[in-house]
């Protein structure tokens, strides 16, 4: 990471664009982690700031987020539902459209269906969140040895089941991912990058390793953010932490184009 502050420079540019895109990650970026995933509810202030960027049509605004999509409109609660991208890329949900979802290979549907299966068996149904294209397995707010002996069994079983369906294991904050290889957030990035076209402004704000994929997809193209309490190795040029930096930053982004359209 190269610098810790948005730079000015940015800003700039944001005024100067006709054409901008502010991407955001959901979990741990917008809302503070919950051990009940069900209540993972914005930081105070969010919602309110996004709907106005998202009601005065000065600006894509775009949920990027492991989530299904139509989970991630309904926890972020917005009075206009965004455009969302889901389960690391694989759907998509567009207001005007309704949702689209790419198709998985039989082998990597067999293999997830697999991996759900010894999960229930195993007494771990809880802690298996089943997505329509993954399977995820959370440990978050266990102890750092229960944490250790669940990532040694889990993996031992769905490796083996990733590299017979054509999956990827992939871990998160807070546990381990088994997805179909060929989509991540980076993939959606690229989309919305070549939708937009040369010399937009574009951000992407972000906290998890599942985040790093976008950033790498934005270098170049838009600035990407760190958004944590404290800073880590990560692509990303810039560093927020929540909710205050958050918060400021999204007012900001408001602020700066209700500025361009009083010109």
């Amino acid at each position: 990471m190269s610098g810790e502050g948005i730079p000015e420079s940015f800003w700039d540019r944001l005024r100067r664009s006709g054409r901008r895109a502010l991407l955001l990650d959901y979990d741990g970026t917008l809302a503070p982690f919950q051990v009940d995933r069900d209540r993972a509810c914005p930081y105070p202030g969010v919602r309110q700031v996004l709907d106005a960027i998202l009601s005065e049509g000065r600006c894509r605004l775009v949920v990027v987020s492991g989530r299904p999509a139509e989970d991630v409109v309904s926890l972020l609660g917005l009075s206009r539902a965004p455009e969302v991208w889901g389960c690391h890329g694989w759907e998509r949900l567009l207001p005007e459209v309704g949702l689209q979802r790419g198709d998985l290979p039989e082998p990597a549907t067999r293999a997830l269906k697999q991996a759900r299966a010894w999960a229930e068996e195993r007494g771990y149904g809880e802690r298996c969140e089943v997505k329509p294209v993954t399977v995820a397995f959370h440990w978050r707010g266990l102890d750092a040895g229960v944490v250790a002996a669940l990532r040694a069994e889990v993996s031992g079983v769905w490796g083996p089941l990733a590299k017979r369906g054509g999956l990827e294991l992939h871990p998160f904050d807070g546990g381990l991912e088994l997805r179909c290889s060929g989509r991540d957030k980076g993939y959606a990035v690229r989309r919305v990058l070549a939708e937009l076209g040369a010399n937009a402004a574009v951000a992407y704000l972000g906290d998890d390793l599942t985040d790093e994929d976008a950033f790498v997809a934005l270098r170049g193209r838009g600035l990407g953010v760190l958004v944590r309490d404290e800073p880590r190795s990560t692509a990303a040029e810039a560093h927020l932490a929540p909710p205050g930096e958050l918060l400021e930053f999204l007012e900001n982004w408001r602020d700066v184009c209700r500025e361009n359209e009083l010109e």
